[in-house]
């Protein structure tokens, strides 16, 4: 379907970032007249002092806010139809924009970690200046891990070099891969990432044995450079966190998102104290699915069939807007309003980029692009994107510009909320077995997914680092023993451990960010903890997720968190996560 066929209604609304096109080629020549070749210098040396502060402040914050409105209005616009080669130089063109503001005021960060501390404190006391009070306060934290003006300038020119892994294992991943063919559905089929995820999922056991250790295979081929990249890349992050004083490479990590690292010892310690009720979950699942041998690639094969929810997107929408209840009216209200007002791009079309996801910058309502089915998957994919949506908003109009945006590491507790949500609405008013069976089922693997596993990616980068910390070498066998054990440990005896498996932190790209992985996992126990507050405590545990919601990035990510009633330095939320994995393990043996 072309783009032009789909009704208004079902379109977001680009016009209410900018017009036309017209206003927006406007906007961009008035913005590039005004800071392509802007005085920055005059700030320069001036920071201590108050009013030279505000206004070099005053001037970039106007920069910030119409460039990002420029660059979603044209990213949004590409986005619906990549063949409209117009949008993606808008883009371009901004992102050169935002590229020399950013060299020339590349100063900022230096000058103000180099002012006293009297200053900084004064700073962070003065109500004029509350806008910018946390990030002061962790450029204060920060001065202990700056170096000297030249030591800076060495690291600065260091950098490209330094951080190039993630780019080759890129490349290694996508242009030097040489992946097979393997049966698809019948045919012989050219393997891809993409279609891997899906011959996974499907119940064609034999495809997915073939393409589970072709796509291995892959990567068995290329394991010396893979092992080369990885050590290189956890070499670089050993470098900067010997250069820049910090205990060790993970407690730099967490630094930069200001968490503490008890959240990480919290996280790994609990899943091990959960992991027999992952074997149980792990040996149901080949009990049901009736083999006498289970294997790393049936771990994805549906126990359940034919449980689809299949409504049009009003209807589905209604659904996910009645499940929400218990967040309120005025969620609700604000649900419908993105829905009215045309927040949300609907269906796909002809040059539609896949997928789904939730966007916004400060001064306008946020973003939705789905591109949707009726299934039952994408419901919990309108509830997901929507929690985003309605994070960004009411953080954004509760916010200050410079407090409005939240760290990565709440950005998909939100999300997460409302999809929990969702399924226990679900489940409770259906009076269909199947149905529950599958939304059950549904929970555990997301909990699997997103909890467990993720949480033995940040195992094994918390082993490899402290290998590495230690003065030890990564070969490929100390790679790949390391992850087969981890495997061993938290799948059980219910699985066969294929040799395969221990290739399997060749292949993820998110080992190239590290200790970013982590976050999936305290996510969805944040995510659970809220949910069961909201449930038995009513509207005193609905305010206090509201006040999160509307807190944006105003001080540190836990403490934010608290304000929804969930401590991640205590072990209660990840003790509540693992006792609802494991009840709803229970409930799904009793309809089996």
């Amino acid at each position: 379907m072309e783009r032009k066929e789909i009704a208004e209604n079902l379109k977001w609304k680009a016009e209410d970032i900018f017009p036309s096109d017209e206003a927006w080629e406007a906007e961009f020549s008035a913005l590039e007249a005004k800071y392509a070749n802007a005085d920055f210098s005059k700030y320069q040396g001036k920071l201590g002092e108050k009013e030279s502060f505000l206004a070099f402040n005053a001037f970039v914050d106007e920069f910030s806010q119409r460039a990002e409105k420029l660059h979603l209005y044209a990213h949004m616009n590409n986005d619906v139809d990549v063949r409209v080669s117009k949008y993606n130089a808008y883009g371009s063109k901004i992102l050169m924009l935002y590229s020399k503001v950013s060299a020339a005021t590349a100063f900022v960060e230096p000058e103000l970690t180099a002012l006293p501390e009297s200053v900084l404190n004064a700073y962070i006391a003065d109500p004029e200046l509350s806008e910018y009070d946390y990030q002061l306060r962790r450029i204060a934290a920060g001065k202990a891990h700056v170096l000297s003006e030249n030591e800076e300038k060495l690291l600065a020119l260091g950098s490209e070099a330094m951080d190039g892994f993630r780019s080759v294992f890129m490349m290694l991943d996508n242009a030097n891969l040489n992946l097979g063919k393997a049966s698809f559905n019948g045919e012989e089929t050219q393997m891809t990432h993409g279609l891997y995820g899906v011959v996974l999922h499907s119940e064609n056991r034999k495809e997915r044995e073939e393409w589970f250790k072709g796509y291995y295979q892959a990567y068995i081929n290329l394991i010396d450079a893979i092992t080369q990249t990885y050590y290189g890349n956890v070499k670089k992050d050993v470098f900067y966190k010997t250069a820049r004083k910090h205990e060790s490479c993970l407690s730099m990590a967490l630094y930069g998102e200001d968490v503490s690292p008890v959240v990480y010892e919290n996280l790994i310690q609990a899943v091990h104290e959960a992991l027999p009720v992952m074997h149980r979950y792990i040996s149901l699942r080949k009990t049901v699915l009736g083999y006498d041998e289970q294997h790393m690639y049936d771990i994805y094969a549906p126990l359940v069939e034919g449980a689809e929810i299949k409504l049009p997107f009003d209807e589905g929408y209604d659904l996910v807007v009645k499940g929400l209840a218990p967040l309120g009216k005025d969620y609700q209200e604000l649900l419908m309003r993105g829905k009215n007002e045309r927040w949300i791009d609907v269906c796909e079309n002809e040059g539609k980029r896949s997928g789904a996801y939730s966007t916004g910058v400060y001064g306008v309502h946020p973003y939705v692009l789905l591109n949707y089915q009726p299934t039952t998957n994408q419901l919990f994919t309108v509830a997901h994107e929507m929690g985003h949506a309605l994070h960004t908003y009411m953080s954004n109009s509760a916010q200050p510009y410079n407090k409005s945006s939240y760290k990565i590491f709440l950005a998909e507790i939100a999300s997460t909320v409302n999809e929990v949500l969702l399924l226990k609405y679900l489940c409770a008013s259906t009076e269909d077995k199947n149905l529950k069976k599958y939304l059950l089922s549904y929970y555990m693997d997301t909990i699997r997914a997103t909890l467990f596993r993720q949480t033995q990616f940040a195992e094994f980068e918390q082993i490899m680092h402290a290998k590495v910390e230690a003065g030890e070498p990564l070969t490929k066998e100390i790679l790949c023993d390391g992850y087969y054990k981890l495997n061993q440990e938290y799948y059980g005896e219910g699985i066969v451990h294929d040799k395969e498996i221990s290739y399997e932190w060749a292949r993820i790209p998110h080992f190239y960010t590290s200790f970013y992985v982590y976050k999936y996992a305290t996510g969805i126990i944040s995510a659970i903890s809220i949910v069961k507050k909201i449930l038995t405590e009513g509207e005193s545990a609905v305010q206090g997720y509201f006040e999160f919601l509307s807190s944006g990035g105003s001080t540190d990510p836990v403490s934010i968190l608290k304000k929804a009633g969930v401590d991640l330095t205590t072990k209660a939320p990840f003790e509540a996560a693992m006792k609802e994995f494991e009840e709803t393990l229970t409930e799904f043996e009793k309809l089996v």
